[in-house]
């Protein structure tokens, strides 16, 4: 009678190792958790528009990744995310977003001397989807700016170089 007990759970044990190796090999790719979203948050302290040797990064600044569907337009889902201390952001997103167009937008500066944003670096677009031949689920955004309110003195002599080097093309 112990032998036919132990044969039986020696079967049940050895039906249920098979049925789970049986489903477990039926995907075999890895599961995609989602994405992180990378990217800057910058103060343009010359209010160029663009980036200079005297940007700085700003810490603490809030960030959101809002999708939308491409056909309506309607918020699908937003995440929010902060910077560390070198103004970088990773915001992690759930789930495949193949049919949204989603892009980081910036919320608000810790600084309030550079709490402006700046014109048409205000959000950036991401390509949330694993299948446009991206291996990593690491997604890189442009950098986003806020602006100072009058530009430090020292930018005049900044911006002459790039309007040197425009001259010489």
């Amino acid at each position: 009678m112990a032998s036919l007990h132990a044969s039986l759970l020696l079967a049940a044990a050895l039906c249920a190792l098979a049925s789970s190796g049986a489903a477990a090999s039926r995907d075999l790719r890895p599961l995609r958790a989602g994405f992180v979203v990378r990217g800057r948050v910058w103060c343009d302290t010359c209010r160029a528009g663009f980036e200079t040797p005297a940007s700085t990064y700003i810490a603490g600044a809030k960030v959101r990744v809002d999708c939308r569907s491409k056909t309506t337009g309607v918020k699908t889902c937003s995440f929010e995310g902060h910077t560390d201390r070198t103004g970088t952001y990773n915001i992690l997103v759930a789930d495949e977003h193949e049919h949204e167009l989603c892009e980081s937008v910036l919320i608000s500066s810790p600084d309030m001397r550079c709490a402006k944003t700046v014109p048409g670096r205000e959000r950036a677009p991401v390509f949330l989807t694993s299948k446009n031949g991206v291996a990593s689920n690491v997604r890189m955004a442009n950098a986003l700016g806020f602006q100072k309110d009058v530009a430090l003195p020292r930018c005049a002599q900044i911006l002459k170089v790039y309007e040197d080097e425009d001259d010489r093309v």
